[in-house]
């Protein structure tokens, strides 16, 4: 079972879980196609990134956690 996304939670780790690149999308979270957030996957927090582009945190951990407890009922 995967852990609640946190703010604490690395971008690299979210991004293996089903559904995530489409809400992070949604939210326009810009570094998934910057060449240098491809090379900090696995040490840029959720969190960092959502304060540093001035995205709605709590709604996107909100979306991202429901994304998570939906795709474990099918």
């Amino acid at each position: 079972m995967a852990e609640k996304v946190t703010d604490n939670t690395l971008l690299g780790e979210l991004l293996k879980r089903p559904g995530a690149m489409q809400i992070l999308r949604q939210f326009q979270l810009p570094c998934l196609s910057c060449p240098m957030a491809a090379l900090e996957m696995g040490v840029l927090k959720i969190g960092d990134v959502a304060r540093m582009y001035g995205i709605d945190l709590s709604g996107l951990l909100k979306e991202l956690n429901k994304e998570e407890s939906e795709t474990k009922k099918e």
